[in-house]
């Protein structure tokens, strides 16, 4: 809203004073504008803050769904994990990552300004969206930690957490979201990778690939747990000692998407057009909360029925991981697709997610949590379905800073943006496994990697903790226990044993 005295002044020719009269009206007419401008900041950053919350209670769901995927002997320590990545992550990403992730100007590959978020806030981001960054940095992390569960020293928990939110993660973040990333779409001099630049809307690829493919050089480092595969080769379930904590986190997870994905505008008071009318971002936000619904839904179908069809019996636990694994798919084109699109992300969802399983099973792969099939896979797929399926209209509002973007091969839109996701599949593969591969394995020949033997057999509660969760035996596991510990239930033998209708024996 603009005004001058100059405009208002013939208005207001027959009026005494009309000058004054002029600059009157438009000092009031300044003050409604600047207070329309602040309450759009306080109402875009209020959102931006509740999404971060979100995100951040993805924590606590990640640790309920490691907690109950693990065995009982390893609680303490996993849920420790949990807390070091938030922790650890925080400072690391206070002193480097953002800085790395977000500072501008800077280069294509990586961020140079705003270390320890000095000369912060700035005209580009306050400090709501650090936090929300923030959130997001540590997700990743949490995902490395389910693969390599069980088994791994606390040091090396600390080790690769600091180094995957300070270093790995902000540069592949910088690449696809920052305005100056030589493949982001939203780069500010519009020179976009194949025209279109990746989309990655909310981080198919940019945190569920990265923390996936951190964690399967991890497991595979390490090598599988003991007892996971017997002398013969043959896969052993190692179960997880509680479901009902599997399927609370999974559904704090479900809860928390709705800040990861439609949190991903960042702001919501945007007008499509200049008609004022019900259109805007808001709708878009509404429409990328349905559509991350319905690739989850639709996963966790299609996974029921179709481990039925495999297994013969129905498991709540195949169920959770189809679940997660819709979401991880859907992330990178939740804003740009149509809700019946979203529908066959989460279908092809789940069978990618059980073919990974399956290959891992014969490879002798070894992840608790299955982190490595179900985000770096399902992320893959994710970023190849946006290629696929984003539509033109959606495209240029969520991006419009540039006319005629490429969009989705499927919807007419060309080979371009599809080229440009499968970038993005090859690069982040190759930068993680340059940057994790080399620590996990140097970590290893320093003897920092994996516990030994006899500590994992008895539980890194007791050896590493002090102590047991709580008072709990796996029936199923009774690696490392002395026999007298197990309660075992006593059947009659049917010898000397007097018949219910004998009289009482007496001494």
């Amino acid at each position: 809203m603009a005004c001058s005295a100059s405009d208002l002044a013939p208005l207001l020719s027959t009026t005494v004073n009309s000058t004054e009269a002029a600059n009157y009206l438009c000092s009031q007419f300044s003050s409604i504008a600047n207070q329309l401008s602040d309450t759009t900041y306080a109402v875009n950053n209020t959102y931006l803050l509740f999404s971060a919350y979100l995100v951040f209670a993805m924590q606590l769901g990640f640790a309920m769904l490691c907690a109950g995927s693990v065995r009982a002997k390893n609680t303490m320590n996993i849920m420790l994990t949990n807390v070091l990545d938030a922790a650890a992550g925080g400072l690391s990403y206070y002193l480097f990552g953002y800085a790395f992730s977000f500072g501008s100007p800077s280069n294509g590959f990586i961020g140079r300004h705003f270390f320890g978020l000095r000369e912060f806030p700035s005209s580009q981001a306050d400090y709501s969206f650090f936090l929300y960054q923030w959130a997001f940095a540590i997700a990743a992390a949490g995902i490395t930690s389910g693969s390599i569960a069980e088994r791994t020293q606390f040091v090396a928990y600390l080790i690769y957490s600091s180094f995957l939110t300070g270093f790995v993660y902000p540069v592949v973040s910088h690449w696809f979201w920052s305005g100056d990333g030589w493949a982001s779409p939203v780069k500010s001099d519009n020179n976009l990778l194949f025209g279109s630049g990746a989309i990655d809307f909310a981080g198919s690829g940019v945190v569920h690939m990265v923390g996936g493919i951190a964690g399967l050089w991890g497991a595979l480092i390490e090598g599988p747990r003991i007892g996971r595969f017997d002398r013969s080769g043959r896969s052993v379930v190692l179960r997880g000692h509680s479901a009902s904590l599997v399927v609370l986190g999974s559904f704090l997870l479900w809860f928390g998407w709705y800040g990861f994905n439609p949190g991903s505008f960042l702001t919501i008071l945007k007008s499509y057009d200049d008609s004022g009318g019900y259109y805007g971002q808001w709708s878009a936000v509404g429409r990328t909360a349905v559509t991350t619904t319905l690739a989850g839904c639709t996963a966790a179908l299609t996974t029921l029925f179709g481990k039925r069809l495999i297994v013969g019996h129905w498991n709540v636990l195949d169920v959770c991981n189809g679940l997660l694994g819709g979401f991880a798919a859907i992330t990178a084109g939740c804003s740009v697709v149509e809700p019946w699109a979203a529908i066959i992300c989460g279908f092809v969802a789940s069978w990618v997610l059980i073919g990974c399983n399956k290959l891992a099973e014969k490879l002798k792969y070894d992840d608790p949590l299955e982190a490595a099939q179900l985000h770096g896979g399902c992320g893959a797929w994710g970023l190849l379905f946006t290629g696929l399926f984003a539509k033109e209209a959606f495209v240029n509002e969520v991006y419009p800073n540039k006319v005629g973007r490429p969009y989705g091969l499927f919807m007419g839109g060309g080979r371009k943006l599809l080229a440009a996701q499968i970038i993005q599949i090859l690069v982040i593969s190759g930068w993680v496994t340059m940057t994790m591969g080399p620590l996990f394995y140097g970590l290893k020949k320093l003897n920092l990697l994996r516990i030994s033997s006899e500590d994992e057999m008895a539980g890194m509660d007791l050896t590493r903790h002090g102590g047991f969760a709580y008072a709990y035996h796996d029936d199923d596991d009774q690696s490392g226990k002395p026999s007298s510990f197990i309660m075992r239930r006593v059947e009659p033998t049917g010898e000397n044993t007097p018949h219910r209708n004998s009289p009482p024996i007496s001494a």
